[in-house]
């Protein structure tokens, strides 16, 4: 069961990028046999595993590296079987009934005792209890100064209607990232967004300096009702997705590269220059794809207003995004009555679970200056908020 249900994750991870093909037309996501055969500690004894190998072809658009597939199930590293917090979120995300949760957690266990459907159930009670409490919990003792949000849509085994789960992530005053609200907002409207958002704000959270997300959702009318000061970079990694869907094929690879050459400039000046070259060079032709960049430039370029070590941080979604890569929405729905609360509550355990590996901003110190209106040109800091009202005495005086 351990086998198959590491199968079942890595071809959800080739299904969701199988419309991401190089210029030959050729999958850029593949699955590449096996890797060798490992001995993972169980409670009930040693098992014998070959975890499947994914060949990911794909580059980051912000770090330039390649993109890697890590099992969420059995990550490269673990000689241990995981916990029950995380294997069982995975398996019901990925569409596991509940009467397979038993023999599928006894493999990785290596044991049944304890286990049954029963078991499981109280289980998942006790994590939508543990969701609940969670979003009624008190905002007003963190500061959030960035924010990242996205509308993550699932079927989680529900054959009427899919789970659209609001999320926001955020960065604390220290440089930490934790999740902040997370919510079935049924569709990504203003209005669910804006509910959502009101709700943060009666629990005593402060607006957030800088909002990043996909310019597609509803949140940003929702933000500026409810915390208007908050200033917003759409996504780059969504942007150019939109871009390239409206440009043939032969177009996207230099129209990639052109794109980079903007998100990717050393200051907002030659970040401009680049968006005028990319719509002088493909406007003509396609002025829909060139309109994407040209009317989203100011918001796609507020980034560059904060500390140069935050830019790659600030550029995407991608806190969000590696989260929920092996169950965004499937296309088969597996049998069985699914609940919309117990997918809140396994999407929240799944998070709580990645959030132990977060890692801190770089350059956290520089966090708390910019909640405090710390000013930075090209990146650096170049006046402190006490600078600011050093300054102000001494031309009063």
């Amino acid at each position: 069961m351990l086998a198959a249900a590491l199968r079942a994750e890595v071809a959800a991870y080739v299904e969701a990028f199988a419309d991401e093909l190089d210029e030959a037309g050729r999958r850029l996501v593949v699955r590449n046999g096996y890797h060798q055969e490992r001995q993972v500690t169980t409670a009930a004894g040693a098992v014998r595993v070959r975890a499947p190998r994914v060949n990911d072809k794909r580059v980051d658009e912000t770090t330039g590296q390649r993109h890697r597939f890590s099992s969420a199930i059995l990550p490269a590293w673990a000689r241990k079987s995981p916990k029950v917090a995380e294997v069982l979120p995975l398996l019901y995300l990925h569409g596991l009934s509940s009467g397979d949760f038993v023999p599928a957690l006894e493999q990785f266990l290596g044991s049944s005792n304890g286990l049954s459907a029963a078991t499981i159930t109280r289980l998942t009670k006790d994590w939508q209890d543990q969701a609940a409490a969670f979003n009624r919990r008190s905002l007003a003792e963190t500061d959030y100064v960035y924010i990242w949000v996205d509308g993550i849509h699932l079927k989680v085994r529900l054959e009427q209607d899919k789970v659209c789960l609001l999320v926001i992530i955020g960065v604390r005053a220290d440089g930490s990232k934790e999740l902040v609200a997370l919510d079935d907002g049924h569709r990504e409207s203003s209005q669910s967004w804006a509910d959502l958002l009101r709700d943060c704000k009666r629990r005593g959270m402060r607006a957030p300096v800088l909002a990043v997300g996909d310019g597609a959702l509803g949140f940003w009318a929702a933000v500026r009702e409810v915390f208007p000061d908050t200033k917003e970079q759409r996504c780059w990694f969504h942007k150019i997705a939109n871009v390239l869907n409206a440009l043939p094929k032969s177009a996207q690879p230099g129209a990639k590269a052109a794109l980079a050459e903007i998100w990717n400039a050393e200051d907002r000046d030659h970040a401009r220059k680049a968006a005028r070259g990319f719509v002088a060079d493909y406007g003509v032709k396609w002025p829909k794809a060139a309109a994407k960049i040209s009317d989203d430039l100011d918001v796609l370029l507020a980034f560059y207003d904060y500390p140069a070590e935050h830019w790659v941080h600030l550029r995407t979604t991608n806190p969000i995004e590696s989260t929920f890569a092996t169950v965004r929405l499937r296309q088969r729905i597996t049998k069985g009555p699914g609940s919309r609360a117990a997918g809140v509550a396994m999407a929240y355990k799944l998070i709580e679970s990645a959030q132990t590996r977060w890692r801190a901003v770089n350059a956290p110190h520089l966090v708390a200056l910019v909640r405090a209106g710390a000013t930075f040109d090209k990146g650096v800091l170049i006046e402190r908020p006490d600078d600011q009202e050093s300054g102000h005495h001494a031309h009063a005086a």
